[in-house]
């Protein structure tokens, strides 16, 4: 089959997706939109893109991304059989009718939810198929429900833990929370990595480490590998699983979360999974003595990236 993905892929994550296509012998295009430089031309530019928001929900860059991923389209010389859309609340509606043309289906994905996000709710007609991440917005208009998938591959071997639990997240309100984590965790004299992306280079704190560019996937990896648990802190108004939960099933890892939706995944287990109250976290020290429990290999795939491609691109049921 002839398959083009059409993401904003700032996570570099999005490429597995069209690694495993190919790998399955489809010819694919993955067209990263993430890619795509946009400037205003002059200051004139940038007041007219804040007037459109304002006044006529649109945006120059939504624009510019439709026009150039309809460039793209356009040189291919053969009509695709799927093109799959994530995150094509970025792109302008106009060009996601468009993009119709060129395939003979249709599909977008959604891993924010319309709270947030809410041009997402503009965006679920220009598809013929939609799925989310959230089950709130599948009840509510009608969408296939997929959560993100397991990118990361299971340990070959048992590692050497550095830390008992690590995460690395950018500067926003989860701040407030993950300090009351730090500050739970300290009296417990429990070893944990706490890492925040900030631009202000004058950030500081005992119980956070500040960093101030991007930190490679690579270097990343190896933090994750060396902590035997996880933190996720699901973002006020998200009750979709983020890629944080899928990191933890792929290697074998421990979970401790604030997103209570998790109790609800035919995959949770009190053993793996720690659900705290982001107000008042309480992580008790016997979570980390017991082992991880692993996933029965049928239910372990059905959240792989393999079992996501399944379901999304072909509409099989897992």
């Amino acid at each position: 089959m002839k398959i083009t993905l059409i993401s904003f892929d700032n996570w570099g994550l999005n490429k597995h997706i069209a690694t495993t296509l190919e790998q399955r012998g489809h010819e694919v295009h993955h067209i990263d939109f993430h890619s795509f430089s946009y400037q205003y031309p002059n200051v004139l530019h940038k007041v007219y893109n804040f007037f459109l928001k304002t006044f006529f929900k649109k945006n120059i860059k939504n624009i510019y991304y439709g026009q150039e991923i309809i460039k793209k389209l356009n040189s291919f010389d053969q009509k695709q059989d799927i093109i799959l859309t994530i995150k094509g609340d970025f792109i302008d509606p106009k060009y996601l009718r468009e993009l119709k043309q060129f395939t003979s289906k249709s599909i977008g994905y959604f891993n924010d939810n319309t709270y947030r996000c809410p041009k997402i709710k503009r965006a679920i007609p220009c598809f013929d198929e939609v799925y989310s991440f959230e089950k709130e917005d599948c009840k509510t208009y009608g969408l296939h429900f997929a959560p993100n998938w397991i990118y990361s591959q299971k340990p070959e071997t048992k590692p050497e833990f550095k830390y008992d639990i690590f995460n690395i997240s950018s500067k926003d309100k989860r701040l407030t929370t993950l300090l009351k984590i730090a500050k739970d965790l300290k009296s417990k004299n429990i070893r944990y990595k706490f890492m925040v992306l900030d631009k202000d280079t004058s950030a500081q704190s005992e119980d956070i480490e500040y960093f101030h560019t991007k930190i490679p996937l690579e270097e990343m990896t190896q933090l994750i590998a060396a902590s035997k648990t996880l933190l996720d802190i699901n973002r006020h108004g998200q009750k979709g699983l983020t890629f944080r939960v899928f990191e933890s099933l792929g290697l074998e890892k421990k979970l401790i979360t604030t997103n209570p939706e998790i109790t609800s995944y035919d995959f949770y287990n009190p053993n793996n999974i720690l659900v705290i109250d982001e107000e008042n976290p309480n992580v008790p020290v016997e979570f980390f003595s017991n082992e991880y429990e692993k996933l029965p290999e049928a239910l372990y795939y059905k959240y792989t990236l393999e079992g996501w491609v399944d379901q999304v691109v072909f509409g099989k049921t897992l």
